[in-house]
């Protein structure tokens, strides 16, 4: 199915984009619906040359290590674009993109894309401070699974999310509007399924786990404390 203009405009890259350049692009676009859990790209997939973006719902990025050992790298809502490699690298999907909820994936191709480019080169300085910051976030990472303890690192991926996808307050304190299972935890943080539990556990004045991967934050200036590894 062809993109429609607001579906065109919701992504990041395109946002304030002329109608004229937007119907332009519409011929090259295509809109595809995942179900909750469907692989979009294999790691490994040879990908054609084209731009992804997510339109509606969210997707998971996971990287799998010669152990066997599964990562979660990011996870991206609507409006966000993903899969440089298609347009800017090998061609190659370095990791997996799954749909962590029912959604919708728009596909531009490339040739189309650098046509509008050169029509407006906004959009391509609004690619570049994208996959700038993801490389940035991606060398945080790396670096804190080298240097930092695993619960500075949980209490890291904690504050990042509820700054991310937003808080409301509870009766408790403050809850993340993301939900992070245990399981979602400790592949995020490079760390066990158990080793997760244990840690969630030993901070339970500062972060309480409910059912379902609800995290409320009983008290911000332990748990920034603790992701600045200033306790022990």
């Amino acid at each position: 199915m062809q993109a429609s203009l607001e579906q065109l405009s919701q992504i990041i890259v395109f946002a304030g984009l002329e109608t004229a350049d937007q119907i332009s692009l519409q011929p090259h676009t295509l809109v595809q619906h995942y179900l909750k859990g469907e692989i979009i790209l294999h790691e490994g997939d040879r990908l054609p040359a084209k731009l992804y973006a997510v339109v509606s719902g969210s997707i998971q990025v996971t990287k799998t290590a010669t152990t066997g050992k599964e990562t979660i790298l990011r996870t991206l809502a609507a409006g966000e674009i993903f899969a440089a490699p298609a347009l800017l690298g090998n061609g190659i999907s370095p990791a997996t993109v799954t749909a962590e909820s029912d959604c919708e994936i728009l596909t531009i191709q490339r040739d189309a894309l650098l046509k509008a480019i050169q029509q407006n080169p906004e959009i391509a300085l609004r690619m570049l401070m994208i996959f700038n910051t993801r490389i940035q976030l991606l060398h945080e990472t790396v670096h804190g699974l080298v240097s930092e303890r695993a619960i500075v690192r949980l209490a890291r991926l904690i504050q990042y999310f509820a700054t991310e996808s937003g808080t409301e307050s509870s009766p408790q304190g403050t809850s993340l509007k993301a939900k992070l299972s245990y399981y979602r935890m400790a592949r995020s943080s490079g760390i066990t399924y158990e080793e997760c539990v244990r840690l969630i556990k030993s901070i339970n004045s500062v972060v309480a786990y409910s059912r379902g991967g609800q995290i409320t934050i009983l008290d911000a200036q332990k748990l920034d404390a603790i992701a600045s590894g200033d306790v022990e």
